[in-house]
């Protein structure tokens, strides 16, 4: 039988498959946001997720959202559109900059979970090299992006934003180009939603989840997937 496990008690994060039905993906409260909390959850597939004044929760849903990296992750329609912009896209440029704007809230949303001690948190694991952001530029106006975590041939996608139309779509194919050239092997989505389904995501069985993540946690990637750069799309 499942079971919430309480984090102040426990040295280790339980067994992912041990999270609650209801609400989904439930694992473990308490605990800390730690860089080295943060790197064990997400070797093992778990990620935080919690309102301001909630405890910290920890998740590990069923199914899991995810994506196969593409080279070619563009429809005609796209790559039309983005033909006729000049925006620029670069890499790990402005971190704290992408965070904070994903952490603003959406016009279909009341306040945000990325709170002042989430971006704290992430912010020093990319000074440690495992935090990542993709930038998009309209001149030097930072008008969309994305942040995750790379764990091995693996890149946990957390958030996402734009302020211009399909800059946070631009952002998530330039990930998908970029990491494809570096051997990444998936993406992870977490929690399937309207969105993530309307750029490609496929449900995957946690179990299957958890065994490719298994497989691929270890792997070497090129430093220089990940040192600050301008990078150039490939229509």
């Amino acid at each position: 039988m499942n079971s919430l496990s309480y984090l102040n008690h426990l040295p280790h994060f339980p067994d992912p498959q041990q999270a609650l039905d209801e609400p989904n993906g439930l694992l473990a409260i308490g605990g800390d946001l730690s860089p080295q909390r943060l790197v064990e959850a997400y070797y093992q597939g778990i990620f935080p997720w919690f309102n301001d004044d909630d405890p910290i929760l920890w998740w590990s849903p069923e199914p899991r959202a995810i994506f196969k990296p593409k080279v070619q992750p563009l429809n005609k329609s796209m790559k039309k559109y983005l033909r006729k912009t000049q925006w620029r896209y670069t890499i790990n440029h402005a971190f704290a900059d992408v965070i904070k704007a994903c952490s603003e809230p959406r016009l279909t949303q009341q306040g945000t979970w990325i709170s002042s001690d989430i971006q704290e948190a992430y912010i020093q694991l990319h000074r440690l090299g495992k935090a990542h952001s993709i930038e998009v530029w309209d001149g030097n106006e930072l008008i969309g992006g994305l942040y995750g975590i790379a764990v091995g041939s693996v890149f946990c996608g957390e958030s996402m934003f734009h302020r211009q139309t399909n800059a946070s779509k631009a952002a998530f194919a330039m990930l998908n180009q970029h990491i494809s050239r570096y051997g990444f092997k998936l993406i992870d989505a977490q929690i399937m939603n309207p969105h993530l389904e309307n750029l490609g995501a496929q449900a995957c069985p946690r179990e299957d989840f958890l065994l490719s993540l298994r497989q691929l946690r270890n792997s070497v990637i090129d430093n220089n997937a990940w040192i600050a750069q301008e990078v150039c799309f490939e229509f």
